[in-house]
């Protein structure tokens, strides 16, 4: 999101997470902007059940966990890199200052985290009220508008169908089901394993 030369002339240091590595923990104060080179890094929860909630998947020039930096408050999930994963990392006062030196930055900023809100806003709808099926075609439709898909082109969806039940709070039986489902409806598409809409 951010340009990479912006980070670094504001100081931006580069970390290197393994597979499998936690970058911060539910509850740890928040402290710093990151950003994704390159790899891939999961936001999730657990209830006490042990239940996994994924929160959100981030990728190659997408940031996350900036809310708790701007209320000063904790970070409300854990983050795991899901594969080898190099991320930016700039401390909180110094990209504050960023986001005030550059206001065409701050602006999207903004943007990007009330597209994530709404994203929320109807994910909650949707798990409180929906059937599985409703749940998975929301995901979905979310999905292609993010990447910006015409409505008139098909669109792959390139998410395991564990990470569709964790995103969706459903099993990922049900997940499977739903999908068999809403392919036979002709909701969606299936090509192989992958997921089309």
């Amino acid at each position: 999101m951010i340009n990479e030369s912006i980070l670094l002339q504001y100081g931006a240091i580069e970390i290197n997470l393994e597979k499998g590595a936690f970058l911060f923990q539910e509850k740890e104060r928040a402290a710093n902007y990151f950003q994704v080179k390159a790899g891939k890094v999961k936001m999730f929860n657990l209830n006490s059940e042990g239940k996994l909630f994924t929160q959100g998947m981030f990728e190659v020039g997408e940031s996350f966990g900036e809310p708790p930096l701007f209320d000063d408050s904790v970070y409300p999930a854990c983050t795991v890199a899901e594969e080898n994963t190099c991320l930016y990392k700039l401390a909180k006062a110094k990209y504050f200052k960023l986001l005030k030196e550059n206001p065409e930055i701050h602006l999207a900023t903004t943007k990007m985290l009330a597209n994530r809100l709404l994203y929320k806003s109807m994910l909650l709808k949707e798990i409180s009220s929906s059937k599985p099926e409703n749940r998975i075609l929301s995901l979905i439709d979310y999905l292609k508008k993010e990447n910006k898909i015409p409505d008139d082109q098909k669109f792959e969806v390139n998410l395991t169908r564990q990470q569709v039940a964790d995103l969706t709070g459903l099993r990922v039986e049900t997940v499977i089901r739903s999908v068999k489902t809403l392919e036979k409806e002709g909701s969606l598409k299936l090509i192989g394993h992958k997921i089309f809409r």
